[in-house]
Formats: C-alpha cells, structure tokens, sequence
C-alpha cells in the first residue's frame, strides 16, 4: 500500500509594512489663552510648541526620521475644544519616498474644532519623490461656529526627476453636514494627470480651504489667480455652504504656487479679519 503524500501548502505571503507611528495634539481655552492638554508625537513625528500669539497655541511638527516610506502607516489627530486656537506648521517640507517594499504609505490626518474654537492647519509642503507611493486623507469635522484654514502643498518630484504617485483626499464637515469631499490622483497610474484637465505641464497643486461663519453675511467672490505665462493659476470658489471657500491652484513649481496660495490667502481674509 502506499500512503498519499500531501500536497506542500506554500507558506503564507508575508506584508512588509513599515512604521506605524501617531502623533496626538489637544488644545484647550485656560484662562483667556489656549493650553496644550495632550501633545504626544512618536516614530517620525517629534512635535515642539512655538510661543503662543496672542489666545493661540502654536506647535510645529518635526520629523524626527525619513517618512514616509513605502508601507508607512502615519496618522495625526488634531482635537481644538471649546474657545481654543491652534496654529499647526511642520519644520520642513514632507518628502514621500519609495520604501522598502512595494506596499503605498498611508499619512491620515483627522482634525476636529469645537465651537467657538479655531484651527490653522499651514505645514510645509509635500513631496512626492520618484517611485513614492502615498494615500493621504484630511478628515475635518466643524462645530458650526468653528474657523478653519487649511492649506495644503504637494509637489510632484524633485527637480528634475519624475513624479510619485499620490492619492489625497479631502473631507470636510461642519455641523455634521458634508462641506467638501474630493479625491485626486497624480502621478504613474493615475488616468490624465497630466493631461489639459488636470495639470498638463504643472508639477505643484495646492488647495486653500477657509471656513469662519462671518462669510455667510460678507461672502468673498469667485475670482481667478494668476494668468501670466508660466506662471500657474488658481480660482477662489465659494462653496454651496457660505461659511467655507475653497481655493484650487497649480504650479510649475513650489514657489510659484506658494504665491498664488499667499495671495489668495490675503484675499479671503473675511473682512472682520477673523482668520488673518
């Protein structure tokens, strides 16, 4: 007689992932200002408080090491309570890398702003290096009477090499109403890119988000940036809930597109000057 030999079970394929690492801001009203009740970063995220201007706290985020790489999972949660204020900024620029293996990176954002309280999100751009791979959400939730201005910047490669791939998206709401979710894809494998409807010869896109109550009396008009050849352009939207104003840009480069974001920051300061 002769025994059946079992077929081999081929060992199960392993997932490398990289570093998994939170980084936990609060901030609280005390006494006509605003403290810093829970501030604990970890892996690529060491985070420093600025001094504060006037009611603000003010903290910037430092990396601590190269990230994100291929197969990070990275997450920043940003809670402002009551009468707050927080001003958020990094120390340098966010460079995306390819890692050490194929799988894409993840950065999640989850930012929350009670009422009456405020939130600058302005960190430094992000790069997207070649052969990178990165998912990057924003999850914003708005009391009603909260102020927001969040700025984001992503550059599509180094000087003079090919673009990663990036994935970012973007959901807003406010009073658990949905003010804005969009989705944009850039780089190799994603469809049109760099196509006329998207950013044709453009390598830096940025978006503008402004949110105070006061737009709903004062609301700012549709107005377009830029124009100049080579230039870049960009266009101030007021969105379908009057308290929020999305400005949309692209650049041939960094800089360039940091000027029509600055400018268009300086012409949606509502006109009490709330969020200047």
């Amino acid at each position: 007689m002769t025994l059946a030999t079992p077929e081999a079970v081929p060992a199960p394929r392993r997932t490398v992932v990289g570093v998994c690492a939170t980084a936990r801001i609060a901030a609280a009203a005390r006494g006509g200002t605003s403290t810093l009740p829970v501030l604990d970063g970890d892996g690529p995220f060491e985070l420093r408080t600025l001094r504060s201007r006037g009611t603000e706290a003010r903290v910037c985020i430092v990396g601590a090491m190269s990230a994100p790489l291929g197969g990070d999972r990275l997450r920043i949660e940003a809670d402002v309570q009551e009468g707050a204020a927080l001003h958020l900024t990094s120390a340098a620029a966010t460079l995306a890398l390819r890692g050490p293996t194929p799988e894409h990176a993840t950065y999640d954002v989850l930012l929350a702003v009670g009422e009456q309280a405020q939130l600058h999100w302005l960190p430094k751009p992000l790069i997207c290096a070649a052969g990178s791979n990165l998912r990057q959400t924003y999850t914003v939730s708005l009391s009603p009477t909260a102020r927001l201005v969040l700025r984001e910047e992503q550059i599509l490669g180094r000087k003079g090499e090919p673009p990663g791939h990036l994935t970012t998206r973007l959901t807003v709401r406010r009073g658990g109403r949905t003010v804005l979710d969009q989705q944009s894809a850039y780089g190799p494998g994603a469809p049109g890119w760099d196509g006329p409807a998207v950013l044709a010869d453009h390598r830096a896109s940025g978006q503008l988000l402004i949110v105070d109550p006061e737009f709903a009396e004062h609301p700012p008009d549709a107005q377009l940036l830029g124009g100049a050849p080579g230039a870049g352009q960009g266009i101030i939207t007021p969105l379908a809930d009057a308290s929020a104003v999305l400005v949309t840009a692209v650049a041939p480069d960094g800089l360039r597109l940091r000027r029509l974001l600055d400018a268009a920051q300086t012409a949606s300061v509502p006109r009490g000057g709330a969020l200047a």
